[in-house]
């Protein structure tokens, strides 16, 4: 099956390189705002929109009034375009809320820019790139299948990233005759059917009393600037520690995701039927007591990984309605007692005397849920 799949490495460009990709980073951000208002403009007073080909014509003749976007890479400029067409598009769907102008001090800086006429290739420990040339590249793994676009990021702690979307093939791993519940909680992260649990790293939390010495000095750096007159952008000290800061936030991520990405693919590996719980994260979040350790552990992603690693690789998951009472039944005889509060971890059934630890006893009523769900289908 031909599937997308994107790699992320970190790239270490010269200052030339560094120079140009800013360049190239503040002229897509020119050229979506300032399509973006005659968009607006045209339809406050027309009741319609531009189209993607009216707006690339008019980019032509853009760049001969403001030649310096001739400098950095046109594909960027159109891809710029590009999004923002396809932002109206679902923004009339009703897929999205209508784009917003950009700004240089949001936290994502980026470009992209597509693969034609062989422009983008990946060379030893290099990858080859529109205007830029060859930029030293982290390679921790080969890329498989046909580049089609790359987006270069800035992020917050100064570091610079390239994302390569491949297609490539992937085939279906072999069958294990294996099915699992997976109890998605807090203080274990994942309670599994077959009675072992994952333990939640918690990787904010550990971090969280550097992050809250470090965001302190922020405030500091931020109150001296402001004391003295100087703006936040010409604050040397103000912008060092921000780069500090947000390399803690990224370190954090980093942890995350590896986290995540590990475990969804050993649980892929080793079954062909996964069932979990839908949840209501958006919901769950309302609830401030439990709101920053639900963030943390982050489900919906966990989730997400679990879903396309699934399609790809030709197995099963099946996700059980937020409401079913999987804490409330014994798995053992079927009995319903009743609501309990979080505060019991373990049970014993009036009926069967089966003596259950909560989360297990629930993932295992997740996983008889789900088999039945898969046979009624």
């Amino acid at each position: 099956m031909l599937v997308k799949k994107a790699y992320k490495f970190c790239i270490y460009p010269s200052k030339e390189q560094e120079t140009l990709i800013a360049k190239t980073i503040g002229c897509s951000r020119f050229v979506f705002n300032r399509f973006l208002g005659q968009w607006n403009d045209t339809y406050k007073e027309t009741g319609k929109g531009l189209t993607y080909s009216s707006c690339s014509a008019e980019l032509t003749q853009l760049k001969k009034e403001f030649v310096w976007l001739k400098e950095v890479d046109s594909i960027a400029l159109q891809s710029s375009l590009k999004n923002l067409a396809d932002s109206y598009t679902r923004f009339f769907k009703k897929q999205n809320k209508a784009p917003r102008f950009k700004s240089k001090k949001n936290q994502v800086q980026s470009y992209t820019t597509k693969e034609t006429n062989s422009n983008m290739a990946i060379v030893d420990n290099k990858i080859k790139l529109p205007k830029l040339g060859l930029v030293r590249l982290a390679k921790s793994r080969e890329v498989e299948g046909r580049i089609l676009n790359a987006t270069v990021r800035r992020n917050p702690s100064g570091k610079f990233f390239v994302s390569i979307l491949v297609e490539t093939d992937v085939q279906p791993l072999k069958k294990t005759e294996s099915s699992i519940g997976i109890d998605l909680g807090i203080t274990d992260f994942a309670v599994f059917s077959d009675g072992h649990k994952m333990d939640n790293h918690t990787f904010t939390a550990k971090m969280e009393k550097k992050l809250k010495r470090e965001q302190r000095k922020l405030s500091r750096r931020a109150l001296q600037a402001k004391n003295k007159g100087i703006h936040l952008f010409d604050a040397q000290n103000y912008q060092k520690q921000k780069r500090k800061v947000a390399r803690l936030h990224e370190r954090v991520r980093n942890q995350r995701d590896d986290f995540l990405h590990k475990l969804s693919t050993d649980i892929i590996k080793n079954h062909d039927v996964i069932c979990i719980e839908d949840l209501n994260t958006k919901g769950m979040l309302r609830n401030h007591k439990l709101a920053k350790s639900i963030s943390d552990v982050s489900w919906s992603a966990f989730v997400s990984k679990l879903e396309y690693k699934a399609k790809w690789y030709g197995k099963t998951i099946v996700k059980i309605s937020r409401w079913f009472p999987s804490s409330q039944i014994c798995s053992e005889c079927g009995h319903q007692e009743g609501k309990k509060s979080l505060e019991i971890r373990d049970w014993t059934c009036p009926i069967c005397h089966k003596h259950h630890d909560r989360d297990i006893n629930a993932s295992q009523n997740i996983l008889a849920e789900g088999v039945r769900t898969l046979d009624l289908a």
